[in-house]
């Protein structure tokens, strides 16, 4: 069967009306197959089945097909072109599904435009083209709708129903024939498809929906994108009720203010708010005392202020800038009254100890006296937290009737925590320094720049750089910082910086800072610090009074030498103030009304004692050695230990030891092996054993040369079987001719050795200056022995082969 059109003269450029393969009848008709469709393409637009949509018509092929389907009231198939640029699409351009299509109205506007009014009927696909037609015809395959019944297209149905009247909800102009539609509508693929339909998404999504033929599926995705821009529209609404919020609070004020004008006007109130803030800032800028150049800034400033609404967001960041301009100190302040006596006695009340520091402060004083326009070094107090660092700055503040302020560099990695920021950011400040002037109110107050060493860096920059300008007393007299925008005066201030270690504080600015060592304390002078500075701290901490609370010195003693291993002495201060705590429970109970705290009553309160002597845990076995190690928290003292098993002859490091240690322990060996003959010891034993070189303490990393004569002599031990002396510790870096090599950190490794009852030192020849720094109370408890080479170092910590052999004797026994 087949069916025929009427030909119409309009064709299309370069065709022929009767092609070759096209059946013709005499009057100009065509003869289509029944399950042909004459093609329609469109661009830009989706037609789902259901929807009435009017299509406009351009290029003749189209117009002549609606022309015909409307004439022999024949459907025809809609397809999207995929390229809308194209003009005259081929069957290869278009999608392979579309939606049969009935033509209700044919229109032509008097401008010669055609537009048909569509109703889409049904899916269909193509088969193939068909040729020798004037415009494109299709043979296809029509899609029937799936099954809509079960359980779950039923409350897909429902769920898109509410999600579709929700989304009309959101949309200002939602017309109500849509919405009635929605809700009577049954079928859970119609409205699938007028969702689609309606719905503000891409062509090439409308497609893709119109393509799924499986109904769960097409529902699923309707879902996704109808939940999608459920979601845009909420979020747009917030927005716009939050900006009409805004605005009305805005209009209110303004309306509010304008008001307060005509009631101040009214009441002969005189001048506006506004002029009469201008006025006050202009003097407070006279009376600020600033330079030249910084007031003509101020003044600019303030002038554009003037021509600014306060109700501006720009009008509140310039009067936070003039503000900062304000109260910044920039008058020239007093000179310093420096009394001499004074100054000693007051670091003589707050300090024990630390002569040699206390003594280089007070020449910094009486420099700052004699020449008070000089320019001093920058000092940098470097030792183990908790020596008195920070309580030295304060009371250098003091004995000068300086202001005393405190910069925490602990962690900044950015220089604009040194410079401040721009104030083209939102929210800008200026930078540490220039906040920490206006805090102290004046020029000339000491600033302690806190954990120097301790300076990061990024990507927002270096801030150790910026440092350089700020200590550099050349330089810092035109500090300039990026939110002032104006130089600032750093002259008169007493910069101190503290740092835990010299290391890592780069090289230029360590060069601008005299340093000064801060070595820890010995158990005499902690014991006298918490009797005279401590106890007292914590009594008041803990509301107790002088009366109320009493400590034995042996109990003092007792926590120094069994509750603290440090150099300084916050460790200390924290288990007095534990002890504290129980007495102050037990005056509040009312069970006494004084507590005095004795040697014996610390267990019950602090525990078993958390250190122990070092000296018994050191035996007479072959292979072990006390060394002695300097770390940013003062010296300790850590043991090193050999054993050696049938192997190859290999080495074993273990320990987290770093290169240099290892290095070291490869270099003692090589000693050990060259010194074999004069050690006793057999060169074949080397060969036939692994040596095992441990570190205990594993969790914690080891490094630096000042273990080589400790190493040597674990090694020589180990193979000589001669048992090094338990009383002795060492020091030195060693070379492979056997010399041994001078080291720092003497001070504090003595102080170490003494806390853990050493009794003998081995120090290198070249260390004896380095004996005047340390206190006279370990000269006395600790004997010193001074090496030039290994084979002295031999002579003295190694214990004669017979008396190892009875000492092991004795203990197999």
């Amino acid at each position: 069967m087949s069916l025929e059109l009427d030909s119409v003269n309009q064709k299309p450029a370069g065709e022929k009306a009767n092609a070759p393969g096209a059946r013709s009848s005499p009057e100009g008709t065509y003869a289509l197959p029944e399950d042909a469709l004459v093609i329609l393409p469109v661009r830009g637009m989706v037609l789902f089945p259901g929807m009435i949509l009017p299509i406009a018509l351009g290029r003749e092929g189209s117009i002549a097909a609606a022309q015909l389907a409307l004439k022999t009231k024949r459907p025809i198939g809609v397809l999207l072109q995929r390229n809308s640029e194209t003009e005259r699409p081929g069957p290869e351009e278009l999608c392979l599904v579309g939606t049969v299509t009935n033509i209700l109205r044919y229109v032509t506007t008097p401008d010669g435009t055609h537009h048909v009014i569509c109703q889409g009927q049904q899916r269909f696909r193509v088969v193939e083209y068909l040729e020798g037609y004037p415009f494109l015809v299709a043979r296809v395959g029509r899609i029937e709708e799936p099954d809509a019944s079960g359980d779950e297209i039923e409350a897909r149905l429902v769920q898109l129903k509410e999600r579709a009247l929700e989304v009309l909800e959101l949309l200002p102009q939602a017309p109500q024939e849509l919405v009635a539609g929605i809700q009577g509508m049954s079928s859970a693929g119609a409205l699938a498809d007028l969702v689609a339909g309606v719905m503000d998404i891409e062509v090439s999504e409308k497609q893709a929906l119109l393509e799924t033929v499986d109904l769960q599926k097409r529902l699923d995705a309707v879902l996704d994108k109808l939940a999608h821009r459920l979601q845009v529209l909420k979020l747009s609404r917030e927005i716009d009720q939050r900006t009409k919020v805004s605005m009305d609070e805005t209009q209110r004020r303004y309306v509010l203010r304008e008001q307060m004008k005509s009631i101040q006007k009214e009441l002969g109130e005189g001048e506006d708010g506004h002029a009469a803030e201008i006025e006050e800032l202009r003097k407070a800028i006279a009376e600020a005392g600033m330079p030249e150049e910084v007031e003509k800034q101020a003044i600019k400033e303030l002038k554009r202020l003037e021509r600014m609404s306060d109700a501006t967001g720009e009008y509140s960041m310039v009067r936070t800038y003039l503000d900062w301009l304000i109260e910044l100190p920039w008058k020239s302040p007093e000179p310093d009254a420096i009394d001499m006596a004074e100054a000693r006695r007051i670091l003589d009340a707050d300090h024990f100890g630390l002569e040699p520091v206390k003594k280089r402060i007070l020449e910094y004083l009486a420099v700052r006296k004699l020449n008070p326009e000089g320019h001093g070094p920058i000092l940098c107090f470097v030792g183990p937290p908790g020596v008195g660092k920070t309580s030295l700055g304060q009371s250098v503040a003091k004995a000068l009737g300086r202001k005393f302020v405190r910069v925490s560099l602990g962690g900044v990695h950015d220089e604009a925590e040194i410079r401040g920021h721009r104030r083209t950011y939102i929210g800008s400040l200026p930078g540490n320094i220039i906040q920490a002037i206006k805090k102290a109110g004046t020029r000339n107050c000491v600033m302690m720049l806190d954990e120097v060493d301790k300076l990061g860096a990024g990507f927002h920059g270096d801030p150790s750089s910026a440092l350089l300008e700020v200590l550099d007393p050349a330089q810092n007299n035109t500090f300039r910082d990026n939110y002032l925008g104006v130089p600032y005066d750093l002259s008169r201030v007493l910069f101190i910086t503290t740092a835990n270690v010299l290391d890592t504080i780069p090289g230029p600015l360590r060069d601008r800072m005299e340093i000064i060592q801060l070595p820890g304390y010995t158990q005499e002078e902690k014991l006298e610090i918490a009797r005279r500075y401590l106890v007292a701290r914590q009594l008041k901490e803990n509301g107790l009074k002088p009366e109320q609370f009493e400590i034995a010195d042996a109990a003092l003693t007792a926590i120094i030498r069994d509750y603290t291993r440090e150099a300084g002495v916050r460790s200390l201060e924290r288990q007095i103030g534990a002890v504290c705590r129980r007495a102050a429970v037990r005056i509040a109970e009312g069970a006494v009304r004084k507590v005095r705290i004795e040697e014996g009553d610390l267990a019950e309160i602090l525990g078993p004692p958390k250190f122990e002597n070092e000296v018994a845990l050191r035996s007479g076995i072959p292979g072990v050695a006390t060394g002695l190690a300097w770390t940013p928290v003062g010296g300790d003292i850590l043991f090193i230990e050999a054993s050696r098993t049938p192997g190859a002859g290999k080495l074993i490091l273990t320990g987290q030891l770093g290169d240099v240690m290892k290095e070291s322990a490869q270099a003692a060996l090589t000693l050990v092996k060259s010194r074999a003959a004069a050690l006793g010891i057999d060169p074949a034993a080397f060969e036939k054993m692994d040596v095992h070189v441990h570190v205990p303490a594993g969790a914690i990393p080891k490094d630096g040369p000042s273990a080589g004569v400790a190493m040597f002599l674990t090694l020589a031990s180990l193979f000589s079987e001669r048992a090094v002396r338990a009383d002795t510790a060492m020091t030195g870096e060693i070379s492979l001719r056997g010399l041994v090599l001078p080291v720092g950190g003497i001070k504090d490794k003595m102080l170490a050795a003494m806390r853990a009852g050493i009794r003998r030192v081995m120090l290198p020849a070249r260390n004896r200056k380095d004996l005047e720094e340390v206190p006279a109370e370990a000269k006395e408890k600790i004997e010193f022995v001074f090496l030039e080479d290994v084979d002295e170092a031999v002579r003295v910590a190694l214990e004669p082969r017979s008396e190892t052999a009875s000492s092991e004797r004795r203990q197999t026994a």
